[in-house]
Formats: C-alpha cells, structure tokens, sequence
C-alpha cells in the first residue's frame, strides 16, 4: 500500500475510533416548554429558560445521580415585563443566579438594560436595576472575577460595570486603554485573574484587561481574522427606533484549556461564506498561533462551546459539531443546542440530551480536599477547604452573550449503602478564579436536610472532575 494511502487510513481509523467511543443520550423526560439556556445551580441541579423565555425549569438528577433520568420542575417566572433573550450572566459565589440586559425584549431588538436575580433557597426573581447612566445593555459580554464581582461590557461603548453581589449595587468603570467597544466580544477569564478578549470591530486585535488596575492592553495580532464582516446596516433600537446599532460581526467562542493555551474560534471569514478560522493564545508566553480553519467550509459565530473532563474542547458549528484535542480540529457526534458540564462528566445538549466524551481528565486537573469535617449532619453548614476546587477553566464559552460557566465547587455526598447521591448546596466560595494552582481555597456547603444517613464518601467536583472522595458519617 503507499505510504500516503496507508497514513490516511491510519488518520481514519483513529477519527473513528475517538468517533465511536462517544455518545448521546436523550433525556427520560424531555423539557416540558422546550430549553435555551441553561445554568448549573451549586445545588447539582439544573435551570433552564423555557420556550416563552419568561419561564424557567428546573432539571434534579435522580436519586442516583442520573441526569439522563432526571425529572422537571416549574421553577418563578422573571419579573412581569422581563422576558429577554440573549442576555449577560452568571452564577454567583453565593450560588444565584445574575442576568442582565438581552439583545431582544419580548422578541423586539431592543437591547434592554432591565435584569434580574434568582435565589434558588426562596426559589424567587427579583429585579436588578441597570448601572447608573446605562440607557441600554443587550447582549454584553460578561464575566464573574476572582473576587466575586460580576463584570459587564457597555455593548455600545468601551466601558464596563461592576456588580457587588453583596450590596447589588453597580460601580462603573472607565474604558482606560479600550480599542474598541464591547459589542459582539466574549471574554475569558484567565489563571492569573486578568481577561482575554479577541475584538470584533478592531479584528484581528486581541485586549487583556488586568482587573487589579482595571486597565486594558492589547494582547497582540490573532494573526488570522477570527470575526465575519456584518451584511447589516443600521439596527433601529430604543423608543420608537430612534437609535441605530451598526454590528460589527460576529466572533466565535473561546475556551481556556488545562494547559494554560486559549482555543478562540471564527466566524465565517466573509459574508456570508467561506470557513471560519481559529487562532491559539499560550497564556504563558503571550503569543497567538494559527489553527486549523474549520472542516466542512464550516464556522462557529455566535455558538457554544465547552471544555471536557479529558481537556478536549467541544466547539459547535453551524454544521457540525469538532472536537479541537490541542493539536488537530475533528468532526464529532452532532450537539445542537446549549452546551453546559455537568458534575457526571457529561455535556447537556440543549437540555434534552446528555454528550458523553471519550477519554478522562489527568490526576494533576482534579480538585483535592484538604480540610472537611467526617462528622456532619443534616440541615448544617460546613467549610470544605483543598486546592483547584473552581477548576481550570470556565469550561463554557459563546461569542458573546449566553455566558454559562461552571467554574465552582460541587460537592456530592454518596452514602455507602444505599449509592444514593446528594448534593450538597456550596455557597461563598473564598475565590471564583480559576486554575488556582497549589493555593488552598475554601466554600461552604449544606448538608441536605432529608439525605440519608450513615457511613458516606464526599467529593469536591468542578467541571465535571471530582476530587478523590473522603470518608464522612452524616447523622
């Protein structure tokens, strides 16, 4: 056989190796009003906005940890005249959830500045005034940092604003050393706590801002274009149409691997047409590579991604779903629909759906225990202390908006004699930064109030890696 000939096959036979050692799963009980995007609660379950997007679901694994047979709960409506798509958020260190803005009100573009909080304990939604002096807000981009403030992009300007969960009160920031406004960016937070962003208007420029000093700089030349020129014109918004919003593109998602380099992904590279490219950031040397263009003519504007337990990153495109290993961009099992980690390892696809991955994460990724009582019970709080219990990564990306992160501590209780799994609800996580190294960290976590008792493991879960378990009694 020629050596060429022989080489392909070899290539093949490996794609389909990888290929077929994955898997989909539906989900027992579908989503009862459909499901966009969802949020992984710290309690293990699940919040999805539903169809009419004033409505939300709740998706609880089954006594066994099963997300595959988890079952559906109607969980508070958004406060009345809040019914967004499209909007900033996050989960918070205290375990809410945070949205604000949405590029569309009521299925009108109106880029709104209304928001709202969710606190899962009282299972209520209550409204979020804007910053001061922010008319609009839309589809900002946004990221919780390491000290727990939530960070939001003026989509229109170059400035940001800063949410104090504690207070809910915001502080506006200036746009000191911006290139470019917010439209249209994703950010990624980085392991040294600073935030990576490639920009749209000014492509191919990326920016680095460094949340110490609040400033941003640039990040140097993705070399290849990663945004799609925009085919549109003036956006009418605001009352009566008044204003007009000139987008600048689009941009694909982009995702911090375990070894300190970010995959950022393209949208197409020219109207309308043509595949999308993606570039390679190495956090330690501050340099971008080129990588693979997409298969298939394909690109991935505005749509999901997400880091896997084995450091792979899922990226979706508008045909097809890849798999980017670091080294080679290969077609995979197609995941239509939001991407979110669960604490099994497994992706929920669009919240009807679970992705299994191949392969496993290294022991050197996985969250360790230091400090936990082995004595607990019911209906208490604890603090849990070790190393890397936020993980390596956000492990979720979009082009801009629909920001899911999963970068938080889990902690599972399996009692011994029955393998029932509880969660535990984890809540003031000491930091919310992520690959923290050797640095101990801390959250607490409560003890369910109706688990079982008796002889138990725990485990200390982010992004789909546990920590070792550690033997505890629950009483």
């Amino acid at each position: 056989m020629p050596r060429k000939i022989l080489f392909a096959a070899v290539v093949f036979l490996l794609s389909a190796t990888t290929l077929f050692s994955q898997s989909l799963q539906n989900l027992v009980h579908q989503p009862p009003d459909g499901a966009g995007i969802g949020f992984l609660l710290t309690d293990g379950t699940v919040l999805y906005q539903g169809g009419a997007e004033s409505d939300w679901w709740k998706l609880t694994p089954d006594i066994n940890g099963s997300y595959v047979n988890g079952t559906w709960a109607r969980m508070a409506n958004l406060p009345a005249g809040y019914v967004p798509d499209a909007f900033a958020s996050a989960v918070l260190a205290d375990g809410r959830l945070v949205i604000t803005g949405g590029e569309y009100l009521n299925n009108n573009f109106t880029l709104t500045n209304l928001g709202a909080i969710y606190d899962p304990a009282k299972n209520t939604w209550t409204n979020l005034p804007a910053p001061s002096s922010w008319p609009f807000i839309g589809d900002s981009p946004s990221a919780v940092l390491p000290n727990g403030l939530f960070l939001v992009g003026n989509k229109l300007a170059k400035s940001m604003a800063a949410l104090n969960p504690k207070t809910l009160t915001w502080t506006v920031l200036p746009e000191t050393g911006k290139s470019d406004f917010n439209a249209e960016e994703g950010w990624t937070l980085l392991a040294d706590g600073s935030v990576l962003t490639m920009d749209v208007k000014n492509a191919p420029n990326s920016e680095r801002l460094n949340t110490a000093t609040r400033t941003w700089s640039t990040a140097g030349s993705t070399i290849v274009d990663l945004h799609s020129p925009s085919p549109f014109g003036c956006l009418p918004f605001g009352p009566n149409g008044k204003y007009c919003y000139y987008p600048p593109g689009e941009i694909g998602p982009a995702i911090l691997r375990p070894d300190g380099t970010v995959y950022a992904t393209g949208s197409n590279s020219s109207t309308g047409s043509g595949a999308g490219h993606t570039a390679i950031y190495d956090t330690k040397t501050g340099k971008w590579t080129v990588g693979p263009d997409f298969p298939n003519g394909d690109n991935a504007g505005d749509s999901f991604a997400a880091l896997l337990p084995n450091g792979d990153v899922l990226v979706e495109g508008f045909l097809a779903s890849y798999l980017w290993d670091g080294t080679s961009l290969t077609q995979t099992l197609p995941t239509p629909g939001s991407l979110l980690m669960l604490p099994t390892g497994q992706v929920l696809v669009g919240g009807s759906e679970v992705y299994n991955p191949a392969g496993t994460y290294q022991a050197g990724w996985a969250p360790t225990i230091t400090s936990v009582s082995t004595s607990v019970s019911r209906g208490s709080t604890y603090k849990i202390s070790g190393t890397q219990f936020n993980g390596l990564s956000q492990a979720a990306a979009f082009g801009d908006e629909y920001e899911t992160a999963t970068n938080y501590p889990l902690v599972r209780i399996t009692n011994t004699a029955s393998g029932h799994v509880f969660y535990a609800k984890t809540h003031n996580h000491s930091t919310m930064g992520v690959a923290t190294g050797s640095k101990i960290v801390s959250t607490n976590f409560d003890v369910p109030a109706t688990m079982e008792t008796g002889a138990s493991t725990l485990e200390v879960v982010a992004n789909g890696i546990p920590s070792a378990p550690v033997s505890i009694t629950v009483n």
